[in-house]
This record gives structure tokens, C-alpha cells and sequence, in this order.
């Protein structure tokens, strides 16, 4: 019985780089909602498809996102002047987002931090259907992200 209990774990484990591959190899699999939580501050993202093929990231929802006065917290670290009055859950994360089908990864363009203000490389992929790997770089320097499908 510890045999066979193993044989199908075993099985699992190495079906589950196969599952990722096959989604990575879908360019619109990217597409949906997900949850993410950076540091304790929780919120969620929707990615979508622009018409020119690539993907654009925005914020939806974040928790906490009314400052001590009662009043929607804006992105005030933004580097554009002119985005520092977008509320802090309507923020633009990623945008021209484009697959790579060499490598089954999209990249291409930068990931912004509100949190810190400044834009970094970005390049993604899924670990599993529903987890979504996002590393940042700057000066060969990164930070993984993760993301968790929730639509």
C-alpha cells in the first residue's frame, strides 16, 4: 500500500511541470484575476489582452485602501507626475506585456511597484495552471513575485 501511495505522488509531482509547460505554451493563458500579497499587503490584478496583442496588468482591488482620513490612498510615488492622483486600486502594474513563444514566457516590458516607486524588468510564467511566477530585475538584481489565479 506505502508503495503504491508513493508511485502516485510521484506521478503527481511530475505531471505538475508538464501541466505548467502546457499552459505557459498558451499566449492568452496569462489572461484572468489573481490575488497576490507582497509583504502583508494583499490586493488583486486583472490581467487582459490589448488589441495589439500584448497584456496590460491593473490593480482592482487592494486591501486597506483608504488612508486614516477616510479617503481613497493614491499612487503618490509614481514617477508620471500626471499618475500620482490614480486611486491606489485602479494602478497600472504592467502594460505591453508580450509572449515570448521561443521560450513559453512573456516579458518584454517593465513591472511597476507602487509601493516603492520605480518600474523594473518583468518576466512571467506559471509554476502550475493557477500560479503565476513574476520576477523583476534591475541591475541584475531581482525579486519573485507570485501570483495566484482566482478567475
Amino acid at each position: 500500500m506505502r508503495k503504491f501511495i508513493f508511485m502516485t505522488i510521484a506521478a503527481v509531482l511530475m505531471a505538475l511541470p508538464a501541466v505548467a509547460q502546457n499552459i505557459n505554451s498558451n499566449p492568452d493563458s496569462i489572461i484572468g484575476e489573481y490575488s497576490t500579497d507582497r509583504g502583508g499587503k494583499k490586493s488583486k490584478v486583472r490581467v487582459t489582452k490589448n488589441v495589439n496583442g500584448t497584456y496590460t496588468a491593473q490593480v482592482f482591488w487592494v486591501e486597506n485602501s483608504l488612508d486614516a482620513d477616510g479617503n481613497k490612498r493614491k499612487d503618490v510615488k509614481n514617477p508620471d507626475k500626471s499618475l500620482r492622483n490614480v486611486d491606489i486600486d485602479k494602478v497600472v502594474l504592467v502594460d505591453g506585456l508580450k509572449y515570448n513563444s521561443s521560450d513559453k514566457t512573456w516579458g518584454g516590458t517593465k513591472i511597476y511597484d507602487p509601493s516603492k516607486g520605480i518600474k523594473v524588468n518583468v518576466e512571467a510564467q506559471f509554476e502550475t495552471p493557477d500560479k503565476l511566477r513574476l520576477e523583476g530585475t534591475i541591475f541584475g538584481i531581482g525579486v519573485t513575485l507570485y501570483w495566484m489565479r482566482i478567475k
